[in-house]
């Protein structure tokens, strides 16, 4: 697979220093999966084209094909050697990461300047045809030329495939172009050859800065980059989505009319958070605390509700809030986000005015890190004192851990629980401090439901009694 870049700037050295690589050398980076190769296939007076070449390893990727559920014969038979796919973008931040970052020691001035430059990517499989390719491109600024490739030149008939020579001309700084390109080669793919984690939203955030929160089809592009992970779109798009911007319930759709591929299952914490978020919805919250946020995974899935006006992030743990802050992009979230998130140093045990007068809690995954005496002291601060009208509380299900192979008999699930409760304890517990504060409770299970055993993880809504005086 081959990316060439092309311009005709004068001094036609300049793509030299833009690029931190010397015309006269050939230059080779060890990647996880081949080769990287730059080099500078002409060089002249009044034009200069620097190529990034890829060399797949196929016995590599094979040997890796364990990891992937595909069908052996796919991981023999495929297009990867030869296309422009995720691969392309991960050798471009590799093997170019200052040009892509804007950096350039030598000529400072040069990384923000506009000069012609044209891109020209070899083979790139398209996903909706030519259309789709110019509707993603265009409103870029981009002069797109696209020649199509027959699916056999011997058989005609057969007709177009979905492969094309793409080549791009604009007029823009050459950081620009390799952000569109590392975000864009991977949505007119139809395979990522790695997992899509959650920061795979900090990358789209951080190299869609500028441009895909106006892009007209910002939706497809990140439902696409993101391999159609449901709950990692929905958090991306409401961090992308303007201030004025209404949200569609049709926001998700397939607008191209190419199916949706199968989604994995949802992880334990992806239906514990999901589970979370449709409870705190149903209670018409507008103003939600999330005890314990640790590093603010929980507070990420909070943002992308638009009911949720003000959103309270509390841990004891410093470090953990720092970790939140460049989990949630928070320096360069939009300031409607800003100002709906913050994050508060603070202990649950001592009462906290800061966190008093909210509509809703959640506690989840937290307690069971908590000593007796400290238990207690929590129970009062958050029922007596911060008060909330709905608590949401999960915890482990002990009962369940015979069911986790890799658990030994008689552990805890994380080295620093102080207990796990079984479905009667946990149920006991909630009772109790439910009658003592002036709440009724009920219980929801999340993950699969084991006829024995139950689920692995169990859930206790409090709501809080009605009060005249109140």
């Amino acid at each position: 697979m081959l990316l060439s870049i092309t311009t005709t700037h004068e001094p036609v050295t300049d793509l030299g220093f833009l690029l931190h690589k010397h015309p006269d050398r050939f230059q080779s980076f060890d990647l996880s999966f081949g080769r990287a190769h730059f080099f500078y296939p002409e060089v002249s007076e009044s034009r200069c084209t620097a190529s990034l070449l890829l060399d797949l390893n196929e016995i590599e990727l094979v040997r890796d094909s364990h990891k992937s559920p595909q069908a052996s014969l796919d991981n023999y038979v495929n297009d990867r050697p030869y296309v422009a796919s995720s691969m392309m973008s991960v050798a471009i931040s590799k093997v170019l990461r200052s040009a892509m970052q804007g950096t350039c020691k030598d000529r400072p001035e040069l990384a923000t300047t506009a000069i012609p430059l044209v891109a020209e990517l070899s083979v790139l499989p398209v996903r909706g045809g030519e259309e789709f390719l110019r509707n993603v491109f265009e409103p870029l600024e981009y002069v797109v030329t696209a020649r199509s490739h027959p699916v056999d030149d011997h058989f005609p008939e057969w007709g177009e495939s979905r492969y094309y020579t793409v080549t791009l001309q604009h007029t823009i700084s050459l950081a620009e172009l390799l952000r569109h390109l590392y975000v864009l080669i991977p949505v007119f793919d139809n395979l990522k050859h790695y997992y899509i984690s959650e920061q795979e939203l900090d990358k789209l955030i951080s190299k869609g800065e500028g441009w895909l929160t106006s892009h007209p089809l910002k939706e497809q592009i990140t439902r696409r980059y993101l391999k159609n992970r449901t709950m990692l779109t929905r958090r991306e798009l409401e961090l992308l989505r303007d201030e004025t911007e209404a949200p569609g319930e049709d926001q998700l759709e397939d607008r191209d009319g190419t199916e949706l591929e199968i989604e994995r299952p949802l992880s334990l914490n992806e239906q514990r958070h999901a589970t979370v978020l449709s409870v705190l919805q149903a209670s018409g919250a507008k103003r939600v605390l999330d005890l314990g946020c640790g590093e603010g995974k929980l507070l990420r899935d909070l943002m992308t509700v638009k009911e949720f006006e003000e959103i309270i992030g509390v841990d004891v743990s410093v470090r953990a809030l720092e970790n939140a802050v460049r989990r949630l992009n928070y320096e360069r979230l939009p300031p409607h986000q800003r100002d709906r998130v913050k994050l508060l140093h603070g202990s649950l045990m001592y009462r906290d005015a800061r966190v008093e007068g909210f509509d809703a809690a959640a506690v989840v995954e937290v307690i069971e890190h908590l000593d007796p005496p400290r238990l207690t002291a929590f129970e009062s601060v958050l029922f007596r004192h911060t008060r909330p009208r709905t608590v949401v509380i999960t915890t482990p299900n002990r009962e369940y851990n015979i069911r986790w192979e890799s658990l030994p008999a008689g552990a805890f699930r994380h080295a620093d629980h102080r207990f796990e409760w079984t479905r009667t304890e946990f149920q006991s517990w909630a009772t109790r401090v439910a009658a003592e504060y002036g709440y009724t409770v009920r219980y929801l299970p999340i993950g699969p439901e084991d006829p024995e055993v139950g689920s692995p993880t169990q859930m206790a809504i409090f709501e809080r009694k009605a009060n005249p005086d109140e």
